[in-house]
This record gives structure tokens, C-alpha cells and sequence, in this order.
């Protein structure tokens, strides 16, 4: 069985921003007015992000996580709503196509904590095609989003997985790393986070514009 691990944010979607404003709108709830964070987001975890924005404002995000984490997560749907996100292109041929495969196994890799992403899938009517996935609620290191993210391939598939045919998909030179951590192939699409020089130099095995050229895709995943 061929797995792949999908990041989200510049790969199949851009969610225009909305995560950052649920974030700083819940931050405001809860704090009063404090200064909009302009920290460099893309590859990172939100495990990572909002350790070190709640540090920004002198706050310790482990004492408020689990208020914040339901505040955010009840104001990302509205964020999502009035923002300017749209699938990137492919993205929803290709996911449909492969979840007719049967030797394909699709799950996401995400920087996201799971309930955010859960609601940016549902939100653009994706979310049916994943069964697995590795998020980014308890880490910073996005190489121990990539175990997570193999270890439950591994645990949803059992006598199917296998570990030399497993794929992550993204949009930033981490994710390229971190498919090396955990021995993963990796595709790199340019349009997200990376540069397409940046991308080159991190050594993916294959890199695309976009997700709209399914048959070079397809014929990439099957060698």
C-alpha cells in the first residue's frame, strides 16, 4: 500500500489568513489588546506558533491552552467563513481520483493541531478523503509530527503499510526534512511557504508547480 501525507495549509488549500486572525481575535478575548504577531508561520506547528506568541505578550501558552484551544477553535469556522481561502489547483480531481485507488492510503501531515485542521478540510468538503494523520497539537518539531503522522499509517493500515512506500506531500522546505527524518519520499508543490529555489535546494524527489498535472503525479507515486 502506497501512504500519503498530505500537509495542508499551501498545499491543498490557503485558508487566507484565517487562522491567524481566529488566533489573534481569541487572544484579545482573553488578554485585551495585544499587538498582531507578523512571526514567519509557514512549515511550523501551532504547538510552536502559540508557544512563542504567548511568550510575545509575556503569557505562558501551557497555563491557558486548554481555555485558548476552544476559544480559537470555536472562532476559526467563522474566520474561515470571511476570509479569502480557496482549494489550490488539482487539489480536488486528485484527491478524488486517488481515493478510488485501491492501493493508496491518503492521510495528512499538518503543523495544524487537529481540530483546526479537521475544520479547514470540512470547510472546503475534503476532509472524507483522509483516514490518518499526524498533527501538530504537542509538538514543535515538525520531525515529530512526521513519526506521529507514519506511526498512524502504520497503525491504520497494519499488515498493509509499507514503510518503503510512503509519501509527503508539501509546500516548505520542512517538510521536506522532515520526510527525510522518518525515510519518506517527498513531493514539493510551489505554492505555498517555500521558494521554488529553496524547495530545489532541499533535495525533494519530485516538484511540481501545483497539484493540477495528475497524470505526472500519478506516475511519480508508482515507480
Amino acid at each position: 500500500m502506497i501512504s500519503l501525507l498530505f500537509d495542508i495549509d499551501g498545499t491543498l488549500l490557503r485558508a487566507g489568513n484565517a487562522g491567524m486572525k481566529a488566533i489573534h481575535e481569541t487572544l484579545v478575548d482573553m488578554f485585551g489588546e495585544v499587538t498582531e504577531s507578523k512571526m514567519l508561520v509557514h512549515g511550523r506547528t501551532d504547538h510552536g506558533i502559540l508557544t512563542d506568541i504567548f511568550a510575545g505578550i509575556g503569557q505562558d501558552y501551557q497555563q491557558h491552552r486548554s481555555d485558548f484551544d476552544q476559544r480559537y477553535w470555536s472562532k476559526l469556522p467563522h474566520a474561515m467563513a470571511n476570509s479569502e481561502g480557496c482549494l489550490l489547483p488539482g487539489v480536488l480531481r486528485l484527491l478524488e481520483e486517488l481515493s478510488k485507488a485501491p492501493d493508496i492510503a491518503l492521510g495528512i501531515l499538518t503543523g495544524n493541531a487537529q481540530a483546526a485542521a479537521d475544520i479547514k478540510l470540512k470547510y472546503f468538503g475534503i476532509d472524507q478523503h483522509f483516514s490518518f494523520g499526524g498533527y501538530g497539537d504537542d509538538y514543535s518539531d515538525r520531525n515529530q509530527v512526521a513519526a506521529l503522522a507514519v506511526k498512524a499509517a502504520r497503525l491504520s493500515l497494519n499488515d498493509s503499510f509499507n514503510a518503503n512506500q510512503v509519501w509527503v506531500i508539501g509546500d516548505t522546505v520542512h517538510d521536506i526534512e522532515c520526510a527525510r527524518f522518518v525515510g519518506a519520499r517527498v513531493i514539493a508543490v510551489e505554492t505555498g511557504g517555500g521558494s521554488p529555489e529553496d524547495l530545489a535546494q532541499a533535495g525533494p524527489d519530485r516538484q511540481f508547480n501545483d497539484l493540477a498535472n495528475f497524470d505526472a503525479f500519478m506516475s511519480t507515486i508508482r515507480k
